[in-house]
């Protein structure tokens, strides 16, 4: 018998009133503000109600860098949610929300996959409840304004060659990475380079995810750089005066979306900063609000723990206040084996010296989640093809890196395949043995900080920067942002800058492009070798094969 898609298995979901779900967590229905019967945002009256609330336990789920042969971080976080409430745990877990852009592109959905998954999925992976349009609107309301203030006399004395702020669109589209803008004549204002990123890459969604309420929501926008004059003194969005209009917009999408897993627990969805070229985590807001209302709260970070653990714990747990009790890796046989070499056409067979050589990837994020100071499971997602001799080849590596491995099976089974490692889970957090510490203090200088990251996540011999760039961090030290955190914009698929090298690789180089100060999200973005901050789609987009049936149903997302 054919396995279902998520897409099916979501489709016959038996979805309780999102009310209820609220109620799950003593989120009363004054406090929830409907999109339809299961979805709601929750009020801000509510999240302001429980502050005085005991915080529960924080769990981190990252992975290995991603591999066509696929890991499933975030079907492990449902799951693992799952499982926690069927072992009698009062939990909730906290992701980010989907950008179109990958939907459409490569990657497909981002609601989990199998038995664990959150829905409804063909909701969250379009327009949900409209955060990105607030997000893409706020941000281009922003660079209508730079281009109208410059058009009626520049007030501020803004350097047209030093406007800062690009604008976002929610999709891969490569045409735009670089754009000149203003052209046709004297009406349509002073022509001036300018380019696209992707909406997930907006300072403004790092604004979002990273502010504690509307208050702080607006300082951050007002605090954003947008240009520079010629005698390079910072103009700010507060000076053009935008920061109120955009925080009106965001209103609504500073309340984080509640839903539900396939077994009616309870999830927040909010927020969704990639983590290549953004800082990769779920919004503060959400994730501080489920800490208040639930004993154990799983969230996860983007892609492998080189890129959204390290700046889940260097950028989000130091802005925030908040620290996980532990951290969960994600890997796959099937991923070992790819890693060790293995074409992707043979992975079914069993390999076990391949799985043994591709474990040394998984060893290195042991090991670098391990220099926070936070202990660490292994979850190996279960695949049919793998053999027992497979698994215990992963579980006996994991155990030689002081470190214990559990075989899941949630994608199959949900969260009854997710309780053995939800016991693992609590018993390593009700342990207490974590002792969390970012790998840099605020005090390091900026460029001692990107050299941190590379030299002790990455493994790498040196960090390459020209002189334009290192004088760049230091003017920004003097301006008085040398405390900020940095957030490395990098290649998934590898530790290096190179996405074809997979492994643990060491003696490598890592060549800095660009970097960016956003000041209002309070972090410095390093834009590493190649990487893009708009994505281009694939040469057969995802977007082929999406269609309505004859039953006006979606099919082909996932």
């Amino acid at each position: 018998m054919p396995f279902k898609s998520d897409i099916e298995i979501a489709r016959g979901a038996v979805k309780l009133p999102i009310v209820e779900i609220g109620g799950k967590v003593g989120i009363g229905s004054d406090d929830l503000l409907p999109y339809g019967h299961d979805k709601a945002k929750v009020s801000q009256g509510f999240i302001d109600s429980v502050q005085g609330n005991a915080s529960g336990k924080l769990i981190l789920v990252t992975a290995i860098n991603p591999t066509p042969a696929g890991e499933g971080k975030t079907t492990t976080t449902v799951g693992l949610g799952d499982g926690l409430n069927r072992i009698g745990k009062k939990a909730m877990i906290c992701i980010r929300e989907a950008s179109l852009g990958p939907n459409f592109g490569m990657k497909g959905g981002a609601a989990g996959g199998g038995q664990a998954q959150v829905v409804p999925m063909e909701d969250m992976n379009l327009h949900f409840t409209g955060d990105f349009h607030a997000i893409t609107s706020a941000h281009s309301l922003l660079s209508a304004m730079i281009d109208n203030h410059i058009y009626w006399g520049n007030e501020l004395g803004i350097d047209t060659r030093r406007v800062v702020w690009r604008r976002v669109v929610d999709m891969n589209d490569r045409a735009l990475r670089q754009i000149t803008a203003s052209l046709g004549g004297v009406s349509n204002g002073f022509p001036r380079e300018a380019g696209f990123d992707i909406t997930v890459a907006s300072e403004v969604m790092a604004i979002l995810c990273l502010a504690n309420d509307l208050g702080d929501l607006e300082k951050r926008l007002g605090d954003i750089i947008v240009a520079y004059r010629r005698d390079k003194t910072p103009v700010y969005a507060r000076d053009i005066k935008a920061d109120g209009a955009m925080t009106v917009l965001l209103k609504d999408a500073m309340q984080p979306n509640l839903v539900q897993t396939l077994e009616n627990n309870p999830a927040f969805v909010h927020g969704g900063p990639f983590a290549n070229i953004a800082h990769g985590c779920n919004s503060v807001i959400a994730t501080k609000t489920a800490l208040k209302i639930s004993d154990y709260v799983v969230t996860e970070a983007g892609f492998g723990a080189d890129l959204g653990a390290e700046k889940f714990m260097n950028i989000k747990c130091r802005k925030a206040g908040i620290a996980p009790s532990a951290v969960v890796v994600v890997a796959t046989v099937r991923a070992m084996k790819m890693n060790g070499g293995v074409a992707k056409a043979d992975l079914g067979a069993e390999n076990v010296a391949a799985v043994r050589a591709g474990c040394a990837n998984l060893g290195r994020h042991i090991e670098n989640v391990k220099s926070f100071g936070v202990p660490v499971v292994v979850a190996i997602n279960h695949f049919v093809t793998d053999t027992d001799a497979e698994v215990a080849a992963v579980k006996d590596y994991v155990t030689s890196h002081g470190s214990q491995a559990v075989l899941s099976r949630h994608w199959e089974l949900g969260g009854e395949g997710a309780e053995d490692l939800a016991r693992k889970v609590v018993e390593i957090v009700d342990a207490g043995q974590a002792n969390f510490s970012p790998i840099y203090p605020d005090e390091m200088g900026l460029f001692d900080k990107i050299e941190t990251i590379a030299k002790r996540i990455y493994r790498a011999d040196e960090v390459l920067a020209d002189a334009k760039i290192r004088t760049q961090l230091r003017d920004w030290e003097a301006a008085g942002y040398g405390h900020l955190p940095v957030c490395m914009a990098k290649t998934q698929y590898s530790f290096t800058t190179d996405p074809n090298r997979r492994g643990a690789p060491t003696g490598h180089s890592v060549p800095v492009r660009e970097v960016r100060l956003s000041a209002g999200a309070g972090f410095v973005v390093v834009v590493c070798g190649e990487i893009m901050t708009m994505p281009g789609l694939p040469r057969t987009p995802s977007a082929e094969n999406i269609r309505l049936n004859s039953d006006g149903q979606i099919e082909g997302l996932f």
